[in-house]
Parts: C-alpha cells; sequence; structure tokens
C-alpha cells in the first residue's frame, strides 16, 4: 500500500495551528451571534449554541493501518462503527510488514492493526506506538487452499502432485501468514524439496489471488480469505494443524501520534465488544 503525501510550504505543525485557530474562530463567531439573539428571554439561545457547537466538533476521521488478511471484516467493522459513533474510517490495507516500514517512515495512521504481534511490539520499543494499549483482536488460522473444487488437498500430500507447478504463499519477510507457510513447510521437511515451484505474493491478498486465478494450482491463505467464497467459488480447502506453525495472534496497538484521541479510544473499545468479536469468529478467526 503506497501512501501519498502532497507538499505545501506550511509545515505540518504550521498548517494544524492554522486548522486549531479557524475552527475556533468559526465556533466562536457562530455562538456570539446565537447568544446576541433574544429569544423572550429564554435560554434557548444557549441550547442551540451548544448543539451547533456539538455538530460543528463531533465528527472525526480515524487513519486506521489493517492487514490485508482482515479486510473482510474490518470492512463490516467500519461500518458499524461509523454507524454508531457518526466518525468517519479510512482503511489502508497491505502487508504487515509493509504498513510497519511506512508508520516508521511517519505514515499519518492513528491505530495499526497487524497480523501478527512483532510488529506493534517493535512500535512501542521504537517509542512509536503505545505499548499499554496492544491488545490480541484475533489469532488466525492458516489453509491450504485450491480455486479448483475437484482437486483433492485433504492433506500435505496435496502438495506432492506431479500437476502442481505453482504454490503460493506470502513473502515471510513482510507478512505473518507467509512466515507461518514457511514455518509449516519446514515441519513437513517439504521446503526444500518444494522451493522451485513456490511463488510469493507480497501479501495474503495477492497470495489469494495468484490462487484464485489459477497462476497457482495451491496456495497458503488465510482461513478468512477462504470463508467469504460461495459454494461455487469455495474450491478445496485443508486446514493446516496448528501445530506446524507458531500462532497467528494479531496485535492492535494505538499509535503515538494518536495518544489522546478520544475517537481512536474509542474504536479500540469497540473491537472488544461481544458484538464485534461475534463477528470477528464468524469471520474465521479465533478470539480469547
Amino acid at each position: 500500500m503506497q501512501i501519498t503525501s502532497h507538499s505545501s510550504n506550511i509545515s505540518r505543525g504550521d498548517s494544524r495551528a492554522l486548522l486549531s485557530d479557524a475552527r475556533y474562530l468559526t465556533i466562536h463567531g457562530m455562538m456570539q451571534r446565537i447568544l446576541g439573539l433574544s429569544f423572550c428571554g429564554s435560554r434557548i439561545g444557549l441550547f442551540i449554541s451548544a448543539y451547533l457547537l456539538c455538530g460543528a466538533v463531533a465528527s472525526e476521521e480515524l487513519l486506521i493501518a489493517v492487514a490485508s488478511n482482515f479486510s473482510e471484516p474490518m470492512a463490516e467493522l467500519a461500518k458499524r462503527f461509523e454507524a454508531q459513533t457518526g466518525h468517519n474510517i479510512k482503511v489502508a490495507y497491505g502487508s504487515s510488514g509493509r504498513l510497519f516500514a511506512q508508520i516508521r517512515s511517519g505514515a499519518p495512521f492513528q491505530v495499526f492493526l497487524s497480523a501478527d504481534q512483532d510488529k506493534p511490539a517493535r512500535l512501542a520499543d521504537l517509542g512509536l506506538a503505545d505499548s499499554a494499549s496492544r491488545f490480541t483482536y484475533a489469532s488466525g488460522e492458516l489453509v491450504l487452499w485450491s480455486a479448483d473444487s475437484s482437486r483433492e488437498v485433504s492433506d500435505s500430500n496435496a502438495l506432492l502432485s506431479p500437476d502442481v507447478h505453482r504454490i503460493a504463499l506470502a513473502n515471510p519477510r513482510l507478512a505473518p501468514y507467509g512466515t507461518a507457510a514457511a514455518e509449516a513447510l519446514d515441519e513437513l521437511g517439504l521446503f526444500a524439496k518444494l522451493s522451485g515451484k513456490i511463488v510469493q505474493g507480497e501479501n495474503i491478498a495477492q497470495t489469494f489471488q495468484f490462487v484464485e486465478s489459477g497462476n497457482a494450482q495451491l496456495g497458503f491463505v488465510a482461513r478468512s480469505q477462504v470463508l467469504t467464497l460461495t459454494e461455487i467459488r469455495a474450491g478445496a480447502t485443508w486446514v493446516v494443524p496448528d501445530h506446524l506453525y507458531r500462532p497467528i495472534r494479531q496485535d492492535a496497538v494505538l499509535l503515538n501520534r494518536a495518544i489522546g484521541c478520544q475517537v481512536c479510544s474509542e474504536f479500540l473499545g469497540f473491537l472488544r465488544e461481544d458484538a464485534q468479536l461475534a463477528l470477528i469468529s464468524a469471520s474465521g478467526y479465533r478470539v480469547d
């Protein structure tokens, strides 16, 4: 995911100050005008000014960096949060490694939903995230998937089929699900044997596309991705035993630039609500 910024002759600090001043002058002027009106001696003027003031500042925009594997549930969670709070959410999807690099480079994200625990922890160690805010919002499951429903994919023997020419997995350096796939292949003693057939996607979404398009006969993807498919497109799946790879615990964290942001804290609390945990579970994740 590439973040594009537009430069100007005003520094970031100056632009924020100007925006705050403009907001203050607009609201202050509105209140002065309303309070100057006569409403038969009543306090309705104060009521109206308070109402307009709340409307002017209540709606905020939240910018969240989200691991690609979580795109389907995140889309629904964003809709729910916006409907529930009136705030707007913008989401940038990508591999956890790529998002991590962008955050280190100053990308203006406020909340990070990674596909692992390592990268949020490292951001906290670097002084870029609030360690006290970090928690596991989901635990993922790895599956071996073929878009061809007639293919036999009941265990790891599917990887050895002579008509399998390409096996897709996400880049282990960037994507936790790719790391898990590499670990599983190592545990099965197949990584070296199959290395010539492996193709890597930058993230789990691209890996899924390799298989869905038929460019790869098999691929290691997230169980949550397969659950979103209709019966016609479901293909064939083997759930990789979880003892073959380290748990894929996915952590959320508040980034330092957003400390003190009330709507950011509201969103992190929202993720822990029972209704949202039920949605995450139904999307193919474990919730603890």
